[in-house]
């Protein structure tokens, strides 16, 4: 049981990892980060981290094959499209502050939830598998991408505010959300 656990909390730290650092990028990307986006993003990357694997454990290994071959691509299309639209941004000098794009809001919100999440997938798929119950495993998985989110937010808005990053955040944030997508396929095999 105490092995089980562990194993589980340590896949929960790894599918956390992307949504730590996508948490950085956003505390970057924004001067200050109040109490409701930190409360936005770590919901919504806990949420998403916790229903994945309930659907890939649904779905078992009827769609498995079917998903399996381009999860990786949806994964960085998603954090290419918001780190391309991130950089573009950035650019924009004459707009007003308040008029760029918050990243703990609407479809920006929902497709860095779906793109940080979308490995967790796998994760339901394998202990459908070996017959683990999803459960406690999902809601395991949620905390811990949550509570990595909050941690990284904070991280990503003290070095924000301690560098004189503010001007270049939304471009350094936007290349490290291309990495990363860049990353996700490369761990797929889909890259060299």
């Amino acid at each position: 049981m105490l092995v089980q656990f562990i194993s589980i909390y340590a896949i929960a730290v790894a599918l956390a990892m992307d949504a730590f650092a996508v948490a950085i990028v956003t505390g970057l990307s924004l001067k200050d980060v109040s109490l409701r986006q930190t409360f936005r993003l770590s919901w919504h990357f806990g949420l998403f981290q916790a229903l994945m694997p309930i659907i890939g454990w649904s779905a078992g290994i009827s769609i498995r094959i079917y998903i399996e071959k381009y999860d990786h691509w949806i994964a960085f299309g998603l954090l290419a499209f918001v780190g391309i639209n991130m950089i573009r941004e950035a650019f924009r000098h004459d707009e007003d502050e308040e008029q760029k794009k918050d990243p703990t809001k609407g479809m920006m919100l929902v497709m860095l939830s779906v793109a940080t999440s979308i490995d967790a997938l796998a994760v339901g798929f394998s202990l459908s598998m070996i017959n683990i119950s999803i459960w406690i495993p999902a809601l395991i998985i949620g905390i811990v991408a949550g509570m990595f989110t909050i941690i990284g937010l904070q991280i990503g808005k003290k070095i924000g505010s301690a560098v004189r990053l503010s001007f270049y955040a939304g471009t350094i944030g936007g290349i490290i959300l291309f990495a990363i997508g860049l990353n996700i396929l490369h761990e797929h095999g889909a890259l060299f």
